[in-house]
C-alpha cells in the first residue's frame, strides 16, 4: 500500500511528494499440519520385523521389560529404605522443636499415640481383607500405609495451627508403627524350597528311590 502526500511551505507552494509504501510479504505456508499415517507405521514396524534375523524375534522382550521394571522398583525401594528413616527422625525433631517453641509440646503424645493405633488398624484391616499380603515377598500393603501417611505428612507447615501441631505428630506415630511392621516383616523366618514346592511338582524317580 502506498501513500502519496503533498506538503506547502509559505506563500511558494512547493510540493513535495512524500510516498510510504508498506509491502506485506507473506510467505507461502501451508496452513495444513504434516499429518502421520498411522496404518503405514504399523506396516513398516510389522515389516522390520519380519525381516528381523530370528535370534531378534526369539529373545524374551516380554521378561526383560519384566526384570527391568523388577530392578527400578528394587532400587527404589533400597534407596527409599536406606534414606526413609533418617529423613522422618530428622523430620520429628523438628516439628518437636516447632510445638516445644510454641509451648504444646505437651499434647503432642496424644495424635502420637493415636497415629500408633491406627497404624495397627490399617494393617490388621488389609492383612484379614486378603491373604496375599501374609504370601508376598514385597510388604506393598505396609508402602502403601507409609505413602499415604507420608502424603498426609509432607504439607505439615501449611496446615493451619492447630493442624501442625496434632497432624505431623499423628502421621508420625502412624510411620513409626509402620517401620516396625516392615522390621519384623523382613525378620520373620522364611520358609524352607520344600515347603515351598506344590504337591503338583514330580520328583525324578532315582531321587524317590534314595
Amino acid at each position: 500500500m502506498c501513500i502519496l502526500s503533498i506538503r506547502s511551505y509559505g506563500t511558494r507552494s512547493i510540493a513535495r511528494p512524500k510516498i510510504i509504501c508498506n509491502m506485506n510479504i507473506a510467505a507461502g505456508q501451508s496452513d495444513e499440519p504434516l499429518k502421520f499415517n498411522l496404518e503405514n507405521i504399523i506396516d513398516r514396524a510389522r515389516k522390520l520385523w519380519d525381516s528381523a534375523p530370528a535370534p531378534v524375534k526369539s529373545f524374551p522382550w516380554n521378561r526383560a521389560a519384566d526384570n527391568f521394571v523388577q530392578l527400578i522398583l528394587d532400587i527404589v525401594l533400597t534407596v527409599t529404605k536406606y534414606l526413609y528413616v533418617p529423613v522422618l527422625i530428622v523430620t520429628s525433631i523438628s516439628e518437636l522443636s516447632y510445638c516445644a517453641h510454641e509451648r504444646k509440646l505437651y499434647i503432642t503424645l496424644l495424635p502420637f499415640l493415636v497415629g500408633v493405633g491406627v497404624a495397627g488398624i490399617l494393617k490388621s484391616a488389609a492383612a484379614e481383607s486378603s491373604p496375599s499380603p501374609k504370601n508376598a515377598e514385597v510388604p506393598w500393603h505396609l508402602i502403601a500405609i507409609g505413602l499415604f501417611f507420608t502424603l498426609l505428612k509432607l504439607p505439615g507447615p501449611y496446615y493451619p495451627y492447630w493442624g501442625r501441631i496434632f497432624i505431623p505428630h499423628f502421621a508420625n506415630g502412624a510411620l513409626f508403627r509402620t517401620l516396625w511392621f516392615a522390621f519384623l516383616w523382613y525378620r520373620r523366618p522364611r520358609k524352607s524350597l520344600e515347603k515351598t514346592l506344590p504337591d503338583s511338582v514330580v520328583l525324578d524317580p532315582e531321587q524317590k528311590e534314595l
